[in-house]
């Protein structure tokens, strides 16, 4: 059997021809500004989202503030992967601090990752978050950059995706409106061509 090949023609619903019907013209507008505003408004979404995140990064790495704390002990385990057995070169450790946040300079104590070459008794960095509580280290730069990109292309993205599935489903719902039209044509017509026909 023969594998019938369709030829397509670019834009063939914006040319005048006796064959495009109504529908194939409201079809391409829908098309075009489903297309439109899925550029334009993921676009803006995504550099909103990612002023957005870059402002939260900035205010998250603000906040986090370094302080001098004297390395307790290491606590056992943490320097190896229990499964692979591979050695990090941070280990979670108890340390304590004066925390110079609540005036009073409070002597605390809390769990931290160190190095895994320091020893107890050393002075290791630290991070708060300015309320004395212990947080990780900030991002770098780099990776606060990765993260806004990502947040922005992310958002926008899935900004454009929703726009273009809603394009789809009015797209949709027009097609099977001209079918249903073309059907009741059909039923209209055909009866009399088959009386010709007999």
């Amino acid at each position: 059997m023969r594998k019938v090949r369709r030829a397509k023609v670019l834009g063939w619903r914006w040319r005048s021809n006796p064959l495009r019907r109504h529908s194939d013209v409201v079809e391409a507008w829908i098309v075009l500004a489903a297309w439109t505003a899925a550029t334009a408004g993921g676009v803006a979404v995504g550099v909103v989202g990612a002023q957005a995140a870059e402002h939260a990064v900035n205010q998250d790495r603000a906040e986090r503030r370094p302080v001098s704390a004297v390395l307790v002990k290491t606590l056992p385990g943490s320097g190896r992967d229990v499964v692979t057995g591979v050695r990090y070169d941070r280990v979670l450790a108890t340390v304590r601090w004066t925390d110079p946040s609540d005036g009073k300079r409070t002597v605390r104590t809390g769990t931290a990752d160190v190095k895994s070459t320091a020893k107890p008794g050393s002075e290791v960095q630290a991070w708060t978050d300015g309320h004395g509580r212990l947080v990780s280290a900030p991002v770098s730069p780099t990776e606060a950059a990765t993260r806004v990109v990502l947040a922005g292309a992310g958002i926008g993205m899935a900004t454009g995706l929703t726009v273009l599935g809603g394009g789809r489903l009015v797209r949709l719902r027009v097609q099977r409106r001209a079918t249903e039209r073309w059907g009741a044509e059909w039923e209209r017509v055909g009866k009399q061509w088959g009386h010709t026909t007999g």
